[in-house]
């Protein structure tokens, strides 16, 4: 997925946490509850500006964009420019994985959820967040064009389509929290 956006509009990106804090802040919470304890070898991958990272504590962050790196750099993450589907990470190295509202941009989602398979330990996590496709989050933005040069770009999923990409790439679904459009989904290496 073509990354300019995300370069060039970088500021309006991270201001919508702002303006939307409470949407913002009851995602941050729900991801919370199904996280596995993190520690030094956690990873967010599409880290963004490091709006869940930063307060999750995970200190590490994949990021193909270098405005929005530089932003999660500046919250306390340390960036390594990547993408999803080609991780610059050790096999085997990670204990878990984050992903969220990343799924939508990615080129090829499959390969992205292998690699992350490549590089996480026996028994890693890897948690996927995401608006629902035609759920009541993706009918707003659809509506009130919230985050709509950014969203337009997307390619949204079901969660039984996730569910189904998780077991295709070796993964093993341990939690499903979806409501209100958004599904957060836990799985076991």
């Amino acid at each position: 997925m073509p990354q300019d956006v995300f370069e060039e509009y970088a500021k309006d990106y991270d201001r919508w946490f702002d303006e939307h804090r409470d949407v913002y802040l009851s995602e941050l919470a729900r991801i919370r509850t199904v996280l596995p304890p993190l520690d030094n070898r956690s990873i967010e991958v599409g880290v963004g500006s490091g709006r869940f990272a930063a307060p999750l504590g995970i200190t590490l962050g994949i990021e193909p964009s270098r405005a929005l790196g530089l932003m999660a750099r500046d919250r306390g993450i340390e960036i390594i420019r990547g993408r999803a589907e080609d991780l610059p990470i050790k096999e085997r190295s990670c204990s878990s994985v984050l992903l969220v509202t990343v799924l939508c941009f990615l080129d090829n989602p499959a390969l992205a959820l292998r690699e992350i398979h490549r590089i996480l330990i026996p028994d890693g996590f890897i948690i996927v967040a995401f608006i629902i496709r035609g759920g009541r989050i993706h009918q707003k933005y659809i509506l009130d064009g919230m985050k709509g040069k950014f969203l337009s770009r997307a390619r949204f999923y079901s969660p039984e389509e996730v569910v189904a990409l998780l077991k295709e790439t070796w993964f093993r679904v341990v939690r499903i929290d979806s409501r209100a459009g958004f599904c957060i989904i836990a799985a076991q290496k």
